[in-house]
């Protein structure tokens, strides 16, 4: 716990720095704004992984091409559960597609995240300029509720948008992601009501970005496949 705490240390420190920078910028511009800073903090970091958000969103559209031919097998060995997944694991082999490859881009993300949540969460802003719209201080929660509504709706868009290239190994596990379809927001959003207004408009920012990175994606698939 030492060596990751250490780790997290430098890395929230490293997004403290990137949040001053991001904060004199809005000052040259004449307007400082520790709100516009964390829109731009945030939109810098999802463009830094981008590459890996989109290396995992391929993975999972890999593994939604064999969604057929997994519930054939589903249906054909449902009795016996040894077999259907030796028979999973030779038509991964077959097709070359690694059902965990997309949980790598999502580990190497998290220390950034967690860096990210640590440095917003205790940052010094100043008492002149820590409002923000309707926000009285990005350094506390939203007394509107309106953030935390934010970050539950955009988190259940962005679970609704992936579920397209989820895929379920069996109907315990389909019934477990729709739940989660409507937890995980509802989560979200009862956290938001009490973290710092900053930390959650970064959350929301984050989903947008994820959103139209994974619509753009999507849409250009959908696009070459009608050309074909």
């Amino acid at each position: 716990m030492g060596f990751f705490s250490e780790i997290m240390d430098v890395l929230s420190g490293i997004m403290t720095v990137f949040m001053d920078y991001c904060y004199e910028f809005t000052q040259t511009l004449g307007y400082p704004s520790y709100g516009i800073a964390i829109i731009l903090l945030t939109i810098i970091i999802k463009l830094v992984l981008a590459p890996l958000t989109a290396k995992q969103i391929r993975s999972m559209e890999g593994m939604q091409t064999l969604q057929p031919r997994i519930k054939e097998l589903q249906k054909k060995y449902k009795g016996n559960q040894k077999k259907m997944q030796e028979e999973m694991s030779k038509l991964y082999k077959e097709m070359d597609v690694n059902p965990l490859s997309g949980c790598l881009p999502l580990i190497i993300q998290m220390p950034f995240l967690i860096a990210i949540f640590y440095a917003l969460r205790e940052y010094p802003y100043d008492t002149a300029y820590e409002s923000f719209l309707w926000l009285p201080s990005l350094g506390q929660a939203d007394p509107t509720y309106i953030l935390p509504v934010l970050s539950a709706v955009s988190t259940y868009f962005i679970q609704k948008q992936m579920s397209g290239t989820q895929v379920a190994t069996s109907e315990a596990q389909a019934k477990q992601q729709k739940i989660m379809g409507i937890l995980m927001p509802l989560f979200i959003g009862w956290i938001s009501l009490t973290f710092p207004s900053g930390l959650v408009i970064y959350w929301v920012v984050s989903n947008v970005f994820q959103w139209a990175q994974q619509f753009l994606m999507f849409h250009g698939r959908h696009k070459g496949e009608k050309a074909a």
